[in-house]
């Protein structure tokens, strides 16, 4: 598995634990094995990121599970803070939201989201959706996250 050689590490920021739960189960069904670090908000996904700063060998490579409707900061803010730090930016963010509304996906486009999925409501399509969202994880390459790696 591509991600896995890379020793990519998948952030997920999500609020609900059972819809977290789904995510890891049906991305471990596809065969991504990668380290998978939970955030339930988004203040401690960015407390993550602003202390990987000082440590950046820790982390080689990255690929964040955003939420957009989070605690304490919302998944707006936290893909605009990473998206706008020239230590961040690289890294490739997937939003993972239950939102559809066309404005909210043009704006986490124009933030600088690499791609958006719209979480199903029922639990069989949801799961077929990350089961996809596995297959294609699988295969992807990511960018180092660092200017100059």
């Amino acid at each position: 598995m591509q991600l896995r050689d890379d020793k990519v590490s998948i952030i997920m920021v999500e609020d609900d634990a059972g819809h977290a739960r789904l995510i890891e189960k049906n991305l471990r069904r596809s065969g991504i094995m990668n380290d998978l670090i939970h955030f339930d908000n988004g203040r401690s996904a960015l407390d993550y990121f602003s202390d990987l700063q000082d440590n950046v060998d820790v982390h080689e490579k990255t690929l964040v599970l955003l939420d957009l409707n989070l605690p304490e900061v919302d998944g707006f803010e936290v893909l605009e803070k990473l998206k706008s730090d020239d230590r961040t930016k690289k890294i490739p963010i997937i939003i993972l939201t239950t939102t559809s509304n066309p404005q909210e996906i043009d704006r986490c486009y124009k933030l600088g989201c690499n791609i958006y999925i719209t979480k199903p409501v029922d639990y069989q399509n949801f799961s077929e959706a990350l089961g996809k969202l596995g297959m294609m994880l699988a295969v992807v390459k990511i960018p180092n996250a660092v200017e100059g790696e």
